[in-house]
């Protein structure tokens, strides 16, 4: 791998920056501040971050082909307009898990909405296990839990050929990989892929690039990796100027820049003042690799 560039490109502490998608069509980074609960819209071209507030956390937001984005905020799947800055509501899920909320999500090979729910934190760094589940929003606005009992879904991107699911269980610290039906969206014979060493921080958000290799952001461990998902080995890491790395996707012109989210919240002052850069967004560049474009909900 070449020798990677790192900038802050949106420079604004957000409190929980995550979710980033590439908006080809616009040439514009969305992503979300999970606890402001705002989805942000980010122009390379002028700089401007513009943003729409939601009255719950939003845990993720994915492109859509009908002129709006899908949205997870708090337990409930909706599409948001961006013009008019209304959600219609679709889905409202965990209802007997009122300290659940929606986290990562993302768009299928098939064109379906995946995302799942994890348990808000009973004190600082603290989950109930096995509250998780993970749910999949299919085009006619049905939707089917495929897996339950986990701890903090996170991260998920699926193999170039759309025949293995990778998913992220923070909680576990770890990643697994999953056979996935792309005709139904069945999610099934789940394995351990890897497991992050102890004291390197929580796998997080997790992209896939053309080699299909994957992309690991490291919460409290300052670092993206990459991991070949055939071997479950290391193959290089990215170390960040801030420690709440929260997640990652590529875009730009061909993919070839690296977006990285982050985090303030979870910080104390002290450690504010040492990470000035907390919470901004980044573009890492020289890579050498590219990354695959995000799919639209078809719904």
């Amino acid at each position: 791998m070449a020798s990677p560039r790192i900038e802050a490109v949106v420079r604004q502490r957000h409190r929980m920056g995550e979710s980033p998608v590439w908006e080809e069509g616009t040439g514009q980074l969305l992503f979300v501040d999970i606890t402001a609960g705002l989805v942000c819209r980010w122009s390379p071209l002028t700089g401007e971050v513009q943003t729409v507030g939601l009255r719950n956390r939003v845990g993720c937001v994915a492109l859509r082909q009908k002129g709006a984005y899908v949205v997870a905020a708090g337990t409930r799947l909706g599409f948001l307009d961006w013009e008019t800055q209304q959600v219609q509501w679709v889905a409202w899920l965990d209802r007997d898990k009122p300290h659940n909320r929606f986290n990562d999500g993302k768009v299928d090979p098939a064109g379906r909405f995946v995302a799942g729910t994890m348990p808000e934190p009973s004190a600082p760094g603290v989950w109930e296990q096995g509250q998780g589940s993970l749910y999949t929003l299919y085009a006619d606005h049905s939707v089917v839990r495929h897996l339950h009992g986990l701890g903090i879904p996170n991260g998920l991107d699926w193999s170039l050929d759309h025949s293995t699911f990778y998913h992220v269980d923070s909680l576990d610290y770890s990643v697994h990989v999953y056979s996935y039906d792309v005709q139904t969206g069945k999610i099934a014979n789940p394995r351990l892929l890897y497991q992050l060493p102890q004291g390197q921080g929580m796998p997080d958000g997790m992209c896939v690039d053309v080699a299909g290799k994957l992309w690991v952001a490291c919460i409290d461990g300052g670092r993206v990796i990459r991991l070949d998902p055939e071997t479950g080995s290391q193959l290089c890491v990215v170390e960040m100027p801030v420690s709440r790395v929260t997640s990652c996707c590529f875009g730009g012109t061909d993919y070839a820049d690296l977006y990285v989210t982050s985090a303030a919240d979870g910080l104390s002052p002290e450690q504010l003042l040492q990470e000035p850069q907390a919470g901004h967004i980044f573009k890492v560049t020289g890579l050498g690799v590219r990354g695959v474009a995000p799919r639209p909900y078809t719904g």
